[in-house]
């Protein structure tokens, strides 16, 4: 059984929390990542960012 687990992509722009996002949810991280941005401005900005650190110290690295 192949197990899908939510990690950090080496597609990475920042840090590679979006793009781990995408390939999870198996869609274009481009799409992911313009939602995201949209979502981020349409609430004021600040928001979006703190979501995005604090993903980016949960969500942890691929291992290979």
């Amino acid at each position: 059984m192949n197990e899908r687990k939510l990690t950090k992509s080496d597609n990475k722009m920042l840090s590679g929390v979006l793009a781990g996002i995408a390939e999870y949810m198996d869609v274009d991280p481009t799409i992911i990542r313009i939602a995201y941005t949209a979502l981020a401005i349409f609430s004021a900005g600040f928001p979006g960012l703190l979501l995005y650190i604090i993903m980016a110290f949960i969500i942890p690295n691929k291992r290979y």
